[in-house]
């Protein structure tokens, strides 16, 4: 995870005793329109707003009202308390689907945190959320890793050195999605509040020039890219995985990297300056 802000900075402290005892169990409901919403928020309909329609719409002749995969990301529990907001950065998503999402429904996540890493620099806690519907059937399970920076020193194990994924040959697909300025407050809609993606105060005492987009929001444009490049129905897709690189702020132009394989893909994701910022995409098909 590329950092921002110097950890001497901050000096968070972190009991991973504690945060491995740690669960969570909560209950969401949500409807079309919050299907909708999350859907404008990550970009869809955005370039062609007839390109789209079974995403943004519900009553649109021949496009029966879907989900978008990655919806699911927002199911998963809060993580626990990790200190100031302006240390935390979401460095990691994992998204296995168990079958595809309804329009309506309730989501009921039993939340654990499985792993507390010692980065050095910086503490590495992964949460898995396991996800149920309102009748406990499994819907999804979503790990995410979240970089706490400056929690980093107590003697702990490092993560295991991820796997370079990423072929060296060219990609079969490049999707370029413009990313509006004000995209941030848009996906803030859905639910994800954190000042670091609205206060430039925030944003200056993590040591970042200006409110960062939310990585999930970067994971949604490119699950969206996915469904058109691969091609798939939103029913096939089993999985998406990938690690948050850099900082990506509004206002610049994403371009999706996509390599095909039998079942599935490849991906990684390059803002406007060729740095990439999504990084060990993997997607998976039924």
């Amino acid at each position: 995870m590329a950092l921002s802000a110097d950890p001497e900075t901050f000096r968070a402290d972190l009991d991973p005793a504690s945060l491995l005892r740690w669960r969570s169990v909560v209950e969401r409901h949500w409807s079309g329109t919050d299907a909708l919403l999350y859907a404008l928020g990550v970009g869809a309909g955005q370039q062609d707003p007839a390109a789209e329609l079974r995403f943004t719409t519900e009553n649109s002749a021949g496009h029966p009202q879907a989900v978008l995969p990655t919806f699911a990301a927002l199911f998963a529990a809060d993580p626990p308390p990790l200190g100031d907001p302006a240390a935390v950065r979401h460095a990691e998503q994992s998204l296995r689907l168990h079958r595809e999402l309804p329009v309506a429904g309730t989501a009921r996540t039993t939340a654990t945190v499985t792993a507390v890493h010692d980065q050095g620099s910086g503490a590495l806690v992964r949460v898995v959320s396991r996800i149920r519907d309102g009748q406990g059937r499994p819907l999804a399970t979503a790990t995410a890793g979240f970089f706490v920076i400056g929690a980093g020193g107590f003697g702990g194990d490092r993560a295991p050195a991820p796997v370079r994924t990423v072929p060296v040959t060219a990609p079969d697909h490049e999707i370029h999605y413009p990313v509006p300025r004000d995209q941030a407050l848009l996906y803030r809609l859905s639910g994800d509040r954190n000042p670091l993606h609205s206060d430039p105060r925030v944003a200056e005492r993590a040591g970042l020039p200006q409110p960062l987009l939310h990585g999930l929001c970067t994971y949604g444009y490119a699950g969206r890219a996915l469904l058109h490049a691969v091609p798939a129905d939103p029913a096939r897709l089993r999985g998406i995985d990938a690690r948050f690189t850099a900082p990506v702020y509004p206002g610049t132009t994403l371009t999706v990297r996509i390599w095909r394989r039998s079942l599935g893909a490849v991906f990684q994701v390059v803002d406007d300056t060729g740095r990439v910022v999504l990084d060990r995409g993997m997607a998976w098909l039924r």
